[in-house]
């Protein structure tokens, strides 16, 4: 049979990118449709602004700690109007580089929505279209739980366009995104209060970051409030009220109310059931929440039609922008590279752009010792004070911790708080990747004077 294209990818955001361009170097004929602006979650309302805004959330401090060093600086404000737009004007800019992207690798954008109509045809610009092959990498979207009072949160697709800087910001959820957007809005001058259902922020990292993470935050000024949910929230003359039950129930009263309590997959609407294509239940928990689905799909990206695939956060994997990116190449070399792999999902890292920040690569040291059991499993840590603020009045720290096979001496793990966390466990990564030993990093000469020696000085 003759196909209109094939490959038609649904989604053009980073895996669909990845896929699309990939299958085209190998000469295949590809179409990707977007009713967004190109570029996905990451480049449009994720990482790069997010970013963007970590980076601005920053200059406050380093203004204080400049006088630690001789500077005198002058009374700081924000215009945070020109923040916003100059954000917005970047991610419209790495958008429209992406478009040329597709058009210099041969992929044709049809700048629509496409739905499913069978296994091998689409609906999209008011037309159907066949194609040997269908990508699906249409990523996730927040969701709100079904509370009472939800409509006047905002989640995490408003923070970048919110019109003026908000005095006073509640937060609900303790993942990443709530927990960095928490730290940007305190580093940019609000009053914030992040509310969350259990002790600690980040469940699954090392409990070594989350309480560095969660002290650090405190002592920068925000008001966390532990063992606690929101009930409903309602408007009133000075602003939202949220109602709380749990530890604390005294109601919090804030001009923005964001919501940041988990993403789903983002199936609806596109036809699955047309082709056939099987959901499981996706990871997102929590009071409030009906069952959520994602794409099932099996170690090759391909679901349970043959001819139709997924990547990324639609498959509720690791929602990370590199591993969609390393998911959709790998799919693009199996089926048009004659180069059949299999992505690896096993010591990926990744980082928290909170302040502190916080990186990790590897096993967490529970999961080592319920995989190894507690003998088998050597713990180095340290913690100390960076020496760029040994001339500051900030208490600020950094923890670096290294997680060992007692029995083969293999770096299990390795995780950090502190400056430059992310770039650090970065380099870090290729060696636990490689399966190097502690005797590899106590074999390695540091440089002095940084932090990042210290995962080479642990004793």
């Amino acid at each position: 049979m003759t196909y209109d294209y094939d490959l038609f990818v649904i989604g053009a955001g980073s895996g669909g990118l990845a896929a699309s361009k990939r299958a085209a170097s190998y000469g295949a004929k590809v179409a990707i449709a977007e009713q967004d602006l190109v570029g996905g979650t990451c480049v449009i309302r994720g990482c790069i602004p997010k970013k963007l805004m970590v980076y601005s959330s920053h200059f406050p401090a380093l203004f204080h700690d400049a006088a630690g060093y001789g500077w005198k600086v002058g009374e700081a404000e924000l215009d945070w109007e020109y923040l916003i737009t100059a954000i917005d004007k970047e991610v419209r800019r790495l958008s429209h580089l992406h478009i040329t992207y597709l058009e210099k690798a041969g992929v044709e954008l049809i700048p629509s929505r496409a739905t499913l109509v069978d296994p091998h045809t689409v609906e999209v610009d008011g037309r159907k279209v066949t194609a040997d092959k269908i990508l699906i990498a249409v990523g996730g979207r927040p969701v709100k739980p079904e509370l009472p009072g939800m409509e006047y949160g905002i989640t995490s697709n408003e923070m970048f366009h919110l019109k003026e800087k908000p005095k006073h910001i509640a937060v609900i959820g303790a993942g990443y995104i709530g927990t960095e957007f928490t730290c940007i809005m305190r580093g940019l001058g609000c009053e914030v209060t992040q509310i969350i259902r259990k002790e600690l922020i980040l469940k699954g990292f090392d409990e070594d970051i989350r309480t560095n993470i969660q002290e650090g935050m405190t002592n920068h000024g925000i008001k966390i409030i532990q063992n606690t949910v929101v009930e409903t929230v309602e408007k009133v003359p000075e602003g939202l009220k949220l109602n709380l039950s749990g530890d604390n129930t005294e109601p919090v009263i804030a001009d923005v109310f964001l919501v940041a309590t988990g993403r789903i997959p983002n199936v609806e609407g596109l036809g699955l059931e047309n082709a056939g294509v099987e959901l499981v239940p996706s990871s997102i928990e929590g009071p409030g929440y009906s069952t959520m689905n994602a794409i099932a799909v099996n170690e090759y990206s391909q679901t349970s039609q043959e001819n139709i695939f997924a990547v990324g956060d639609v498959t509720d994997r690791i929602n990370l922008t590199p591993v969609a990116i390393g998911e959709g190449r790998a799919f693009a070399d199996s089926e048009y590279g004659n180069n059949r792999r299999v992505f690896s999902h096993e010591d990926v890292a990744t980082a928290v752009f909170s302040t502190p920040e916080a990186a990790t690569v590897g096993l967490t040291e529970a999961e080592a010792r319920q995989k190894f059991g507690d003998d088998a499993v050597t713990v180095y840590r340290a913690r100390f004070r960076p020496l760029f603020h040994s001339l500051t009045d900030a208490e600020e720290r950094t923890m670096m911790k290294l997680i060992v096979d007692a029995n083969t001496d293999k770096v299990l793990g390795a995780h950090m708080v502190g400056e430059n966390s992310a770039e650090i466990i970065q380099g870090v990564a290729i060696a636990v990747k490689m399966g190097a030993t502690k005797k590899d990093f106590d074999a390695t000469v540091g440089i002095h004077p940084t932090a990042a020696e210290e995962f080479v000085t642990m004793r």
